[in-house]
């Protein structure tokens, strides 16, 4: 079929969907523009391919990074060429320092029309910088065996470098020149064209990848058990890389070890079956608050999975304790902006878990069951882990009303499987803190790579459409505003969503820091209300809305349960008085404080 293309860019387009749809790619997402008809066409003909047409750039990036984000496989971007390029930018940061698949098409001017002042002309070589793990700029289009051999190796390349270690975004500039649509150019594509250029490999990929998993050799894991056969020691797993690691292998480390496991809400292991068998703590956000409770020792081996932890009080503990840390990062990366950790481990955190498991718990076998000095060490974290959860229960059955209720609301109720997708700013830090531990099937994501406020709603919107899960997006109102754009998703990409909205006017998170007391310039200049009534949205993009005062809890519950319940998406509004729940959060932290010291 694809040998009797009617011209040589409508050849290289069906070749370009038909290479990525061998390589296992599903989706696309597209946005309109003359320069990109050929890959467009040829991605909307294919029967394979479904496409997510969105009308703005920024919006369909974020969506594209949110499918792989709960998928670990790339989403395609095509764009036509100018400006439309560069609105993929911010989402190639986040998935960059996140670690998300990313691939984007970018369509552009023939060569020769670069610097010239042709019009919708920008240089588009190498957009994105080092953001980008790879840059091609592909050839121009020709019916050609050698380069449809080329183009096709380029494209296995590319889907495997951006699911790679690490995985992160690959860019390909494919410039075309006229004619774009898919009309008839008699001489363009000969007859007698390979069959194996134009037609590939039979539906497998060009050339296959066999990827590696980091290990190290058995004198090294040996090492590494000693160092872990110790009485007091914890596992810290920050923001995950899609897919995570597997909760099972960690579980396996902690019995082993008899390590408590401190996880971040999207660590992938704060929620699920490994928070009933594990001792799997989410409360160290607050405990740990004040620096190091007094009289704790401190630990003697810390194991550090995943991206730096959302808790600025856990990684002050990390940075102030003599520990020696292992940092795991599978690329040999180096995420840990405190300077803390004494080795850096490049492994497969996974198999690295299930390895040191079995030689640990041969070791020490019998020790993480005894009345050692390493069982204390876990029930003082757990009796700390208690009194946290037992000071935010007070609060949050209470009468006081304070913006962490509504992420443990959200967390406790949301219907299993769920997908909850929290906000930058304080949502997560809210659900770091409040949302506690349960085994339940709730996956918790969030955009901390570069953790900007742009693309929220977009990169849910992507996560849902990925799952059959419930999806729950929690933002505040500038990050709603910000990314209303991504609400067409709605409609344009068959996802439904709850949304709840915390409306507290500004910037509430600004609250938290010394500015604070500097008035003006905090109220205009970082505040910055903008009384916008953002009801509007209901028309504008056909969903429900409805608002809810912070003080009615029930209120919020009843509405939330009724959405999750129902079809269609809701927006919840809930207005709030971010001064006020900055002091609400304060007055837990010193009850938090107070309790844990007077823990043995």
């Amino acid at each position: 079929m694809t040998a009797h293309a009617p011209n040589r860019n409508a050849l290289w387009g069906r070749v370009v969907a038909d290479e990525l749809a061998a390589a296992g790619v599903d989706a696309v997402c597209v946005t309109p523009g003359s320069r990109s008809t050929p890959l467009t066409v040829a991605f909307a003909e294919h029967p394979d391919i479904h496409v997510f047409s969105h009308l703005d750039e920024r919006a369909s990036a974020f969506f594209a990074l949110g499918r792989a984000r709960r998928t670990g496989e790339v989403t395609p971007l095509v764009c036509t060429s100018g400006t439309a390029a560069a609105n993929f930018h911010p989402a190639v940061m986040e998935a960059a320092n996140s670690r998300v698949p990313m691939l984007l098409l970018t369509a552009d001017r023939p060569p020769e029309l670069r610097d010239s002042g042709a019009n919708q002309t920008v240089d588009q070589e190498k957009l994105y910088g080092d953001a980008v793990r790879w840059y091609k700029d592909l050839p121009e289009p020709e019916a050609d065996d050698r380069k449809l051999r080329s183009l096709r190796t380029d494209l296995a390349r590319a889907v495997s470098t951006a699911e790679g270690t690490p995985a992160g975004p690959v860019h390909l500039n494919a410039p075309f020149r006229k004619p774009l649509e898919p009309v008839e150019v008699e001489g363009d594509v000969p007859d007698d064209l390979p069959t194996l250029a134009a037609e590939g490999r039979d539906g497998d990929p060009f050339v296959s990848t066999t990827a590696g998993h980091p290990m190290p050799d058995d004198r090294d894991l040996e090492r590494l058990a000693r160092a872990l056969s110790v009485e007091r020691g914890l596992i810290v797993a920050g923001p995950a890389d899609p897919p995570g690691p597997d909760p099972q292998a960690v579980t396996a480390l902690a019995h082993a070890t008899g390590f408590p496991v401190l996880a971040d809400p999207l660590s992938g292991l704060r929620f699920g079956s490994s928070a009933r068998v594990a001792p799997i703590l989410g409360g160290y956000d607050g405990f740990l608050a004040e620096g190091t409770p007094d009289g704790w020792p401190h630990p003697e081996v810390v194991v550090r999975f995943g991206a730096s932890p959302t808790s600025k009080s856990l990684r002050k503990y990390l940075a102030d304790t003599d520990a020696r840390q292992l940092l795991v990062d599978p690329a040999g990366g180096w995420r840990e902006a405190e300077f803390a950790a004494t080795d850096l481990v490049v492994a497969d955190p996974s198999r690295l878990c299930g390895a040191l498991s079995r030689r640990v718990g041969q070791r020490c076998g019998a020790r993480a069951g005894s009345a050692s000095d390493s069982t204390a060490w876990r029930e003082r974290w757990e009796a700390a882990e208690a009194a946290h959860w037992d000071a935010v229960d007070a609060t949050v059955d209470g009468d006081r009303f304070f913006e962490g209720r509504v992420l443990a609301d959200v967390a406790e109720l949301a219907p299993e499987p769920s997908t909850v997708f929290v906000s930058n700013s304080m949502p997560v830090r809210d659900a770091d803190r409040f949302a506690a531990p349960a085994a339940t099937g709730l996956t918790m994501l969030g955009n901390r790579g570069a953790s900007g406020i742009d693309g929220i709603v977009s990169t849910a919107l992507g996560a849902g459409s990925a799952t059959t899960d419930d999806l729950t997006i929690v933002t505040g109102d500038l990050a709603y505003y910000h990314d209303m754009n991504g609400l067409l998703a709605l409609a344009r990409c068959d996802v439904d969503a709850t949304v709840v909205l915390i409306n507290n006017d500004g910037g509430g998170i600004f609250h938290m820091l010394p500015i604070e007391e500097f008035d003006p310039p905090f109220t205009g200049q970082f505040k910055t209300p903008h009384g916008l009534d953002l009801e509007a949205t209901e028309d504008l993009y056909d969903l429900s809305f409805a608002r809810v005062d912070g003080d009615d809890r029930e209120g919020f519950r009843d509405l939330y349960r009724e959405s999750v319940a129902s079809a269609g998406t809701d927006v919840i509004e809930v207005a709030s008085d971010a001064a006020a729940s900055h002091r609400v959060r304060e007055d837990i932290a010193d009850e938090v404080a107070g309790r844990v010291a007077t823990l043995d």
